[in-house]
């Protein structure tokens, strides 16, 4: 049974360690906006 805790430990340490990471990037990394041009051909507005 010890290695079963040490075994859930240190996966439960890595799982702690990327939901840190997940959510530093969510709060303190901010995206510059941009605007953005898509051009669609006139052949996607047809309907078939």
């Amino acid at each position: 049974m010890p290695s079963l805790f040490r075994f859930l430990t240190v996966v439960g340490i890595i799982a702690g360690i990327g939901y840190g990471v997940v959510f530093a990037l969510a709060n303190f990394v901010n995206p510059k906006p941009r605007e953005m041009t898509v051009t669609i051909p006139p052949d996607k507005f047809l309907k078939r």
